[in-house]
C-alpha cells in the first residue's frame, strides 16, 4: 500500500510539472485563414464555447467548440459589423456595433438580435467590460483623430459618456471586486485605471503602465486581477499586475493580436484573435479569468 500511494504521488507530481511546463505556450485553436481580417471578440459561454466575429465574412459572429471547430452563429443585421463581445448572462451576450454605433444584445437560444443602445455620437463602439450587474462599459475610439471615449450603458439601453478627450481608447476590462475600471490608448500606449464610484461613474483616473513600442488591442482581467494586454502588431501578451508592473510576456504565433478571453474547464485556457494569421490561438495560464468566474454565477 505505501509503495502504490508513492507511485500515485509522484505520478500526480509529474502531472503537475508537465503541466506547469506548458503553461504560456502558444498553439493553434482554429485552422489559419478561416476569418477575416477583422478577426476580433472573443467571450466564452458557460459550456466553453467561443464566440469571435467576422468569419469567412465581416458581419459575421462565428462559434468555435473548445476543440477548434468552427460555424457561423448568425450573421449581424442591418449592416453591422461586431468588434468586442461579452457575456451578460447565461444565455445573452452583447456586441459592440462599429458601423452602426450600436451595442447589440444577442440571445444565445433564439439567435434574435436587438439593439441594447444606438447613440449616434458614438465614434466606433470597440470593445466592451461588463460588471455582475449587468452595467457595460465601451471604447469609443476615433482612430482618423487618434482620440477617444468612454461610455457607460445600462441593462435598460440608457447610454451615458463617462470620459471623453483621451486617446485612442480600446481595451478596456473591470477588475475582479469591481471596484477599478481599465483602459488602454493604442496610439499612445497608455493603460489607464479609473476608480468605479457606486453610481457607476468613473473618477481617480491614473497611469498603470506605459509602453514604449507596440500598439495595444483587447485586455482581460485573471482572477488575480492580472491584465492581459494584446500588444497588436508584437505578437505578445503583456500580463500586468494590478501595480503596473510587466510580470510575464507569451509569445503568439502570430503579429496582430487583437483580443483575448479565458475559457475551458477551469477557466484557465486563453483564446487569442490573430488578425494576420485570420484564425484564434491558445495558451493555458495560472489563474482563471474574472469574466470566466463571473459565468459560474449563471448556471
Amino acid at each position: 500500500m505505501k509503495k502504490m500511494i508513492i507511485i500515485v504521488v509522484a505520478l500526480l507530481n509529474a502531472t503537475y510539472i508537465f503541466a506547469q511546463k506548458n503553461i504560456f505556450i502558444a498553439s493553434d485553436l482554429t485552422k489559419e485563414g478561416e476569418f477575416t481580417n477583422n478577426c476580433e471578440g472573443p467571450s466564452v459561454d458557460k459550456d466553453g464555447n467561443i464566440y469571435a466575429v467576422n468569419i469567412n465574412q465581416d458581419g459575421t459572429i462565428a462559434k468555435v467548440t473548445p476543440d477548434g471547430k468552427t460555424a457561423v452563429f448568425l450573421t449581424l443585421p442591418n449592416g453591422s459589423v461586431g468588434n468586442g463581445i461579452r457575456f451578460g448572462a447565461e444565455n445573452i451576450f452583447f456586441v459592440a456595433d462599429y458601423t452602426q454605433h450600436n451595442v447589440l444584445k444577442v440571445d444565445l437560444k433564439t439567435k434574435q438580435v436587438s439593439v441594447l443602445a444606438h447613440v449616434p455620437t458614438m465614434n466606433q463602439p470597440n470593445d466592451l467590460a461588463i460588471m455582475s450587474n449587468g452595467t457595460v462599459f465601451c471604447s469609443d475610439p476615433n482612430w482618423k483623430e487618434s482620440t477617444g471615449q468612454i461610455w457607460k450603458v445600462t441593462q435598460d439601453g440608457k447610454a451615458e459618456l463617462l470620459v471623453k478627450d483621451m486617446g485612442t481608447t480600446n481595451g478596456i476590462e473591470v477588475s475582479p471586486d469591481e471596484k477599478i475600471l481599465y483602459v488602454n490608448e493604442s496610439v499612445q500606449k497608455n493603460v489607464w485605471a479609473f476608480d468605479i464610484t457606486p453610481q457607476g461613474t468613473l473618477t481617480n483616473k491614473r497611469l498603470l503602465i506605459k509602453f514604449e513600442e507596440g500598439g495595444m488591442d483587447g485586455m482581460r482581467c485573471d482572477a488575480e486581477g492580472n491584465l492581459y494586454i494584446t500588444r497588436h502588431g508584437l505578437g505578445i501578451i503583456d500580463i500586468v499586475s494590478p501595480q503596473g508592473k510587466l510580470i510575464q510576456n507569451v509569445k503568439m504565433k502570430g503579429k496582430l493580436t487583437s483580443n483575448i478571453c479565458f475559457g475551458g474547464k477551469d477557466g484557465k485556457t486563453c483564446y487569442v484573435t490573430l488578425q494576420d494569421r485570420k484564425c484564434l490561438e491558445t495558451f493555458r495560464s495560472i489563474n482563471p479569468g474574472r469574466e470566466w468566474k463571473m459565468m459560474r454565477k449563471f448556471k
